[in-house]
C-alpha cells in the first residue's frame, strides 16, 4: 500500500508539473494538452507500474464525484471569463445551442444508439444525455479569453476575449448546458426504474426535474453570487496576509453554492455558473477580477489534467475493449455528424457568417460533463450494457480531444478577431 501511495504521489506531481510547464510549448500550436494527458495516463497505467488501472465501472461513485469537481470548477472558471452581459439578443447563440441545438443532439444520439447499435430504451436515452455537455475546456482555444481581454475602444459589456462570437457561443453553451443536460438523464433513470410508459414518470419529471430544480438552480446562482460578489468587493486586500490567498473565493464560491444548492433540490450546475457570471457582472473593471480568473483557471487545469489522465488509464485498462464496429461508427457519427448537423439547425437564421456558425457547430467537445452523467446515471439505476455505454462514450470523448484538440487553433486563427 506504500508503495502504491508512492506511485500515485509521483504521478500527481507529475501531472501537476506537465499542468505548469505544457503550456509554454504548445501554444498557438494544432495540439491540446488534454491529448498529452490521456496519453500520460495510458503510459502511467500501461507499463508495469504498479498503478492498478481506474476502472469506472467498479469504481462509479468515485468516478462521478471527480468529474462531478471537474465540472464545477470549470463552470466557475468559464463564467468568470464572460464579459458580455446576460440577455435575450446578447446571448442569442447560446438560447439556440441549448434550445434547438442540444435536444436534437439528445434525441438523434439516442436514436442512433437504439437503432443502429442495439441499446435498449433506457439505455440509448443516457447515451444521448450523456453526449449532451460540451466542454471548451478540453479544447481552451475556444473559450473565452482572459477577462476583459480585447479592443479598448469597445465597451465591457460588448466584448469578452476577442469579442469572437465564436469563443463566447461556445463557452456559454458549456457553462449552461452542463446543468440543462441534467433533466434528460433523469428521464433515462427513470425509464431504467420504472418503464419507458410516459405516465410513469412524465408528470413528476415536468414537475421537479424541469421546473424545480431549473429554477432553484437559476435563482440561488444569482442571489448566491450577487452576495458572494459583494463580500468580495467590499474590501481591497492590503495585508500580506490577504494578499497571499487573493482569489481564493473562486474555489470557495463554486464549493459553497454548489452545495448548498444541491441541498435545496436544485441544479448546482446551473447555480455554479450562472453565480460565476453574477460575480462578473457585479464589478467588471475591478482589479481583482484577474486574481479570481488566475486561481479559477489553475483550478480548472488541474483538475482537467487529473480526470484525463486517470482516463488514459481507464483505456489502457481495457474501457474501449467492448467496442463494437456499430459503437465505433456510432461514435464518429456523434462527433462529426450529429453534433455539427444539430448545431447548423440551431444557428439558421443567427446573424453570423456561415464561417463563424460552422466552428460553432463543429466544436461540440466531449468530455468531462459526459463522463459525470455517465457515471452518474449508471450509479442511480439499473442500465443493460453499461460496459458498451461506457465503451461508447469513451470513444467519443477521445476522438473529440484528438479532432477537436488538432483543429482548434488554425479554425480560431483562421475567423476574424472581431465579430462585433
Amino acid at each position: 500500500m506504500l508503495e502504491l501511495y508512492d506511485a500515485l504521489l509521483v504521478l500527481l506531481g507529475a501531472v501537476l508539473f506537465g499542468v505548469a510547464v505544457l503550456p509554454r510549448f504548445v501554444a498557438d500550436r494544432a495540439i491540446s494538452l488534454p491529448m498529452f494527458f490521456v496519453g500520460f495516463g495510458i503510459l502511467a497505467f500501461g507499463l508495469p507500474t504498479g498503478l492498478p488501472a481506474p476502472d469506472p465501472l467498479e469504481q462509479g461513485l468515485l468516478t462521478e464525484r471527480i468529474a462531478e469537481f471537474g465540472v464545477i470548477v470549470a463552470l466557475m472558471a468559464v463564467g468568470l471569463k464572460l464579459d458580455r452581459v446576460p440577455g435575450l439578443r446578447a446571448w442569442a447563440s447560446t438560447w439556440r445551442l441549448l434550445g434547438i441545438t442540444m435536444p436534437l443532439s439528445i434525441a438523434a444520439a439516442a436514436l442512433l444508439g437504439w437503432w443502429y447499435v442495439g441499446l435498449v430504451v433506457p439505455a440509448a436515452v443516457l447515451l444521448g444525455a450523456c453526449i449532451a455537455p460540451t466542454d471548451p475546456v478540453l479544447a481552451s482555444e475556444v473559450q473565452v479569453e482572459e477577462p476583459g481581454e480585447g479592443d479598448e475602444s469597445q465597451p465591457m459589456t460588448d466584448r469578452e476575449g476577442k469579442g469572437d462570437e465564436v469563443r463566447f457561443a461556445l463557452s456559454s453553451e458549456a457553462g449552461l448546458n452542463d446543468g440543462f443536460a441534467f433533466p434528460f438523464t433523469n428521464v433515462a433513470i427513470a425509464m431504467a426504474l420504472v418503464g419507458i410508459a410516459p405516465g410513469n414518470w412524465v408528470g413528476e419529471w415536468l414537475l421537479i426535474d424541469v421546473g424545480y430544480r431549473i429554477v432553484v438552480g437559476a435563482v440561488l446562482g444569482a442571489v448566491l453570487g450577487r452576495i458572494a460578489a459583494w463580500i468580495i468587493f467590499l474590501t481591497v486586500p492590503k495585508t500580506e496576509i490577504a494578499r497571499s490567498v487573493q482569489g481564493l473565493e473562486a474555489l470557495a464560491g463554486t464549493l459553497l453554492i454548489y452545495g448548498a444548492t444541491e441541498v435545496a433540490g436544485g441544479y448546482g450546475f446551473i447555480a455554479v455558473f450562472v453565480a460565476a457570471v453574477a460575480i462578473r457582472s457585479y464589478e467588471r473593471s475591478h482589479e481583482y477580477n484577474d486574481a479570481l480568473h488566475e486561481l479559477g483557471e489553475l483550478a480548472e487545469q488541474a483538475a482537467m489534467a487529473v480526470i484525463m489522465v486517470f482516463f488514459g488509464g481507464a483505456i489502457a485498462g481495457g474501457l474501449l475493449a467492448p467496442l463494437t464496429v456499430e459503437a465505433l461508427v456510432a461514435a464518429v457519427a456523434i462527433v462529426l455528424v450529429v453534433r455539427p448537423a444539430a448545431g447548423v439547425v440551431g444557428l439558421l437564421g443567427f446573424d453570423r457568417d456561415w464561417a463563424e456558425r460552422g466552428a460553432i457547430a463543429f466544436f461540440g467537445i466531449r468530455g468531462i460533463g459526459s463522463f459525470y452523467y455517465l457515471a452518474h446515471g449508471l450509479n442511480e439505476g439499473a442500465f443493460a450494457d453499461a460496459d458498451l455505454l461506457w465503451a461508447l462514450v469513451g470513444a467519443v470523448v477521445v476522438i473529440s480531444i484528438v479532432l477537436h484538440g488538432v483543429t482548434a487553433t488554425p479554425v480560431i486563427n483562421r475567423l476574424p478577431s472581431s465579430s462585433g
